[in-house]
């Protein structure tokens, strides 16, 4: 559906986390499906750095254009996300609106006459949106876009700490050239570094490690949060992180190993950590198969279960058990806890797709 979006310049060009209001909207309306976009404005466009370097071609003009087909029309003062952009062209009609029924310059139109889509029914919007209309509405805007953020794997350690401890983080290197695929190799290097604490066996350097491992955890929040709310997304920081996870799990599986065993620990430290990392391996190519299945063998169940049993909020107890040097449990944990999670998940795969999770 061809697009216009009428910028007025002091509006548009508000920054909301780095970004200016113009170039969110750019960046949105393409995603969901907007072709021929073009800008309106009578002054100086504002910046649209993050789309021109997505590859966004926009046209330029001073006046709008004349409509001969259903347009999707949006003014730079709000903001709204893609996908209640999509869903909006998907109906094919109508206006967004926010959950208490305030209407959202964003609709599909045939005509410039009054305010947008005003006389079509309203689109309730799912994702973050609101009024851009002065600083406080924009700073606004921008707490709800970071409050947003966060994954379906989250578990209470995320929610209440990795995030909260990232988040700073997250809003500094937004307005550096640092990628999220930078902070991602930065979070596994620091995952290995406290996997090789583990190895050396002290009951300090064990507490290092667990302290080590949590600091990756809460730096490993921070490249997704990074690449959503700047637009940075992409398949190689998609498999960056999780092939990364399994190297720090691994790494810190076989080093809490080594190191137990160089504490002459007398249980079978060596083959409890072997059977963790074999395990993780096994899981991850189990959870891959399940990611790789085509959609109609996609099964709801299967990634309830992997969201529940692949959370960070094993590294609180991990550092409790550092603390109070009692590691051998850990081990013990995690040498048969993982088969019983791939050995689980793969027979809710062999079961079959399940019902599927509705939104």
């Amino acid at each position: 559906m061809k697009a216009i979006i009428l910028c007025d310049p002091e509006n548009g060009s508000r920054r909301i986390a780095a970004l200016t209001l113009l170039d969110r909207l750019v960046v949105a309306a393409h995603r969901a499906g907007g072709t021929d976009i073009t800008i309106v404005c009578e002054g100086e466009v504002p910046d649209r750095d993050r789309a021109a370097a997505l590859g966004i071609e926009t046209a330029i003009a001073p006046k709008p254009p004349p409509l001969s087909e259903k347009t999707l029309l949006i003014e730079t003062s709000c903001l709204v996300q893609a996908r209640d952009i999509e869903r909006l062209i998907r109906t094919g009609e109508g206006r967004l609106a926010t959950g208490d029924q305030r209407d959202l310059p964003v609709g599909i139109v045939t005509d410039y006459r009054g305010p947008v889509g005003r006389e079509q029914k309203r689109i309730i919007v799912e994702g973050v949106a609101g009024p851009v209309i002065d600083a406080a509405s924009a700073a606004q805007a921008e707490r709800a876009l970071w409050a947003a953020l966060g994954s379906s794997t989250d578990g209470m350690v995320d929610t209440w700490f990795n995030r909260p401890l990232g988040r700073f983080l997250s809003k500094a290197l937004i307005h550096t050239p640092v990628s999220p695929n930078q902070v991602s190799v930065f979070a596994i290097a620091v995952g290995v570094i406290a996997g090789w604490f583990f190895t050396r066996g002290s009951h300090s350097d064990m507490v290092i490690g667990a302290i080590l491992l949590q600091l990756s955890a809460a730096i490993d929040c921070v490249d997704g949060d990074i690449a959503r709310v700047v637009f940075k997304e992409s398949n190689l920081g998609k498999w960056l992180d999780i092939i990364g996870d399994q190297i720090v799990h691994i790494a810190v599986f076989l080093g809490i190993g080594v190191g137990l065993w160089r504490q002459g620990i007398e249980a079978p430290v060596i083959p409890l950590a072997v059977s963790a990392g074999v395990g993780v391996v096994i899981s991850f190519l189990v959870v891959l198969r399940g990611m790789t299945a085509p959609p109609e063998k996609q099964n709801a169940r299967l990634q309830a279960l992997i969201d529940k049993m692949t959370n960070r909020d094993f590294s609180v107890v991990l550092l409790a058990l550092a603390i109070a040097d009692q590691m051998q449990l850990f081990l013990w944990m995690v040498g048969i806890g993982v088969h019983v999670f791939w050995v689980t998940a793969l027979a809710v795969q062999l079961a079959g797709p399940g019902k599927r999770a509705t939104a």
